[in-house]
C-alpha cells in the first residue's frame, strides 16, 4: 500500500523504503539502494532500515543544487 502525504508535517517519525520512494518520487528498489549508500541517513534496527523524518529533510536540503 503506497501512503499519499500532501505535506512533510504529515510524514511518520520514521520512513521506510516505500515511503522514501514516495516522497522523492522513485522506485522503492531506488530507495532501497539509496538508503544503502554512503552518507544517506539510515538507521538500522536489526534487519530493518528506516529514515528519520528530520535526518531526510536535511538530507534533501544539503542535496539541492
Amino acid at each position: 500500500m503506497t501512503n499519499t502525504y500532501t505535506s512533510m508535517e504529515e510524514l511518520p517519525v520514521t520512513l521506510n523504503a516505500q515511503d522514501v520512494a514516495t516522497v522523492l518520487g522513485i522506485s522503492r528498489a531506488n530507495a532501497y539502494c539509496l538508503m544503502h549508500s554512503r552518507g544517506f541517513p539510515t538507521l538500522q534496527i536489526g534487519k530493518r532500515m528506516v529514515v528519520p523524518k528530520d535526518k531526510l529533510i536535511e538530507w534533501i536540503n544539503e542535496h539541492i543544487k
